[in-house]
């Protein structure tokens, strides 16, 4: 999944998240992690590979970086 990061505009800022957590909420409740691998384009995306995947209705949403 490609993640857009608040406050990171590059991909030097976005190499520096490599290996932080990540974790998405569901409406239920249901707490999906995963882990930032990469960098994705040059204009501070991140690519994130969750254990299980995420479902559709994940798009759009917010998840938070520990």
């Amino acid at each position: 999944m490609v993640i857009q990061v608040e406050g990171i505009s590059t991909k030097q800022d976005a190499d520096k998240l490599k290996g932080k957590k990540v974790i998405w909420t569901s409406p239920a409740g249901k707490k999906l992690e995963g882990k930032i691998s990469k960098a994705h384009g040059s204009k501070g995306a991140v690519l994130v590979r969750f254990e299980k995947g995420l479902p559709g209705q994940a798009i759009g949403t917010e998840v938070s970086i520990e």
